[in-house]
């Protein structure tokens, strides 16, 4: 052992780096021609124990790189007594690192510093124009930065996509900037909304796409020969986890979208990319072909935001058909979906429920699953019906139902819409009020400077409710594509007569349980039915409907929703 540290003693280090920034400067910053001219100088200097270490393709103002790590690494052990460099720009393009590293820790550790087109040698004392190189060097690194940025926020602001193309897509080899769908990846997407789209949780489609051995997208690209980040060591290829599930139902460039700018770094030096606010992010629609329709994504983003990673189930581990879609009339929380084992009972109850729940919600709201499913089957018969019998007098009905409700949430944002601007406005003249007075000095600078932070705060809040109040309100001329889509839900109904979870997701928006009233036979409970697009339908009188649940049990229904 003795030997061998022996052996390694007084070995000069040959630190060689280059970065894609600084391949494009010379070509005399290659590694082969850095690694011959410090092999030929340390000869020179009679220095024949060398080791070189090379880090190619990193930035010099992060010294977190593997070759330069593993020379630091042999110093603290004692190998090295020196370390020569091209110049000092090669050992980094931080002036506060490059500096700390040459006047302090080299030292520290007795090690001779040899930097050699900059003529600095540490055996011939400090160097009074190395600190001036070093903040060279690092305007340098931050004049390219500022370049790279500027042709970054160009290109972006372009609609060419600033990242990788996501799981599903692939770069168009005939097209630089342009994304092209790749077949097999893509299908595993489709499936996945599929998937969700039929009650399934996040959690649940991850296992199912592990037991159908299904590679992860990193592994994917991977046996593709593609180089993305991530962590490479994995066990089993095909485990997938609920986040990458999350985040591809999540993202919005499966529509055919470019988003641009969803990420940023505070600067040059700090590598670690942050979290853009949406306000900040460049969208630019139909770039690229889609693999899931936005009427499909923009279902999938409802239930999303809607719902929790809680997976209801029955005895054999199945979700109900309508988990997601029933919704306490009073307290507005979901209904959580329960199996009685012992009595073979599935039912809802209001998840927000005091009771049993710890909730606020004083009633239970308890409903059996297949009430609800006679309830639901025998309003679709009838709204089949009526579509059959007169096609023209059903969508007239829609329209004049869906109209009401949009000119009502209309008046409302608008109303909304124009107090935001009164507000922006008043906001605009107390700031300029209160700047004249701090002039003038008849208000202080401190208490200027805070009331204009609390103004300029609250500007901010009113300028992105107005843009989200307009965004509603351009929304709303949809509402004739909404209708055509609710038609065609109902003609596949009628096809269909069965009921399944995609197609309550394609029609339902939710089902309001009322808690039970009366008792004995004189019980009655109110559920109301908002659909898709065009909200509560008021439909025409029809008779009382008597359906057997199960033995001894039958649900009376009229089709009429009751006085509230």
């Amino acid at each position: 052992m003795q030997s061998n540290n022996k052996s390694r003693e007084g070995v000069t280090a040959l630190y060689c780096r280059l970065s894609r920034d600084d391949g494009t400067e010379s070509e005399s910053n290659s590694i082969s021609n850095q690694r011959a001219l410090l092999q030929q100088k340390a000869k020179e200097y009679g220095l024949t124990n060398t080791r070189c270490y090379v880090d190619d393709g990193f930035t010099g103002t992060n010294f977190n790189r593997p070759g330069f790590q593993q020379m630091l690494e042999d110093i603290d052990l004692g190998y090295v007594s020196t370390v020569m460099v091209k110049d000092l720009s090669r050992l980094g393009r931080d002036y506060v690192s490059v500096g700390h590293y040459t006047d302090i820790y080299f030292p520290e550790h007795n090690v001779r510093f040899i930097a050699v087109n900059d003529m600095v040698d540490s055996a011939d004392g400090e160097n009074e124009l190395a600190p001036f190189k070093n903040i060279m060097n690092e305007m340098y690194a931050r004049d390219i930065s500022r370049k790279v940025r500027s042709s970054h926020r160009l290109r972006g602001n372009m609609g060419v996509p600033l990242s990788q193309p996501p799981y599903g897509y692939k770069k168009d080899p005939d097209m630089k900037g342009r994304w092209i769908v790749d077949p097999e990846p893509a299908e595993v997407v489709r499936r996945i909304f599929r998937l969700f789209l039929e009650g399934n949780g996040v959690e649940s489609i991850a296992h199912i796409l592990h037991e159908d051995q299904v590679m992860i997208p990193l592994a994917y690209w991977f046996s593709q020969g593609l180089k993305r980040g991530g962590r490479r060591a994995h066990t089993d290829p095909c485990r997938w986890n609920m986040n990458t599930v999350w985040k591809i139902l999540r993202q919005q460039e499966y529509c055919g979208d470019v988003i641009n700018f969803k990420t940023y770094s505070k600067s040059f030096k700090n590598k670690k990319r942050l979290e853009n606010p949406e306000e900040n992010w460049k969208v630019f629609h139909d770039v690229h072909d889609p693999i899931i329709d936005r009427d499909t994504f923009e279902l999938v983003q409802s239930r999303l935001g809607k719902t929790k990673h809680r997976k209801p189930k029955a005895e054999n581990g199945e979700k109900s058909i309508f988990t997601d879609l029933l919704v306490c009339a009073d307290c507005g929380r979901k209904l959580w979906y329960h199996f009685n084992t012992s009595r073979g009972i599935r039912f809802f109850s209001c998840s927000n429920y005091k009771g049993d729940y710890r909730g606020t919600c004083p009633q239970r709201h308890y409903i059996r699953e297949d009430a609800v499913y006679e309830v639901v089957m025998l309003e679709l018969r009838r709204l089949s019906m009526l579509l059959k019998e007169d096609e023209a007098a059903f969508a007239e009905l829609l329209a004049r139902e869906s109209d009401r409700e949009i000119l009502a949430k209309r008046k409302h944002l608008e109303s909304e819409l124009q107090q935001a601007l009164l507000r922006n406005d008043t906001v605009s003249q107390t700031v300029q009020k209160l700047y004249e007075d701090n002039v003038s000095g008849k208000v202080s600078d401190e208490w200027f400077l805070q009331l204009a932070s609390r103004y300029e705060t609250e500007r901010m809040e009113l300028k992105a409710k107005v843009g989200s109040i307009r965004d509603e309100l351009s929304a709303m001329g949809t509402a004739q594509k909404g209708r055509d889509t609710f038609l065609a839900a109902v003609r596949r109904f009628m096809d269909m007569e069965t009921l399944t979870a995609p197609l309550l997701q394609e029609l339902i928006d939710r089902i309001e349980v009322h808690e039970v009233e009366g008792r004995g036979k004189d019980r009655t409970q109110r559920i109301v039915i908002y659909y898709r697009f065009v909200g509560y339908l008021d439909l025409p009188m029809a008779d009382p409907v008597t359906e057997n649940t199960r033995k001894g049990v039958a649900v009376s229904y009229l089709p009429k929703a009751l006085p509230a």
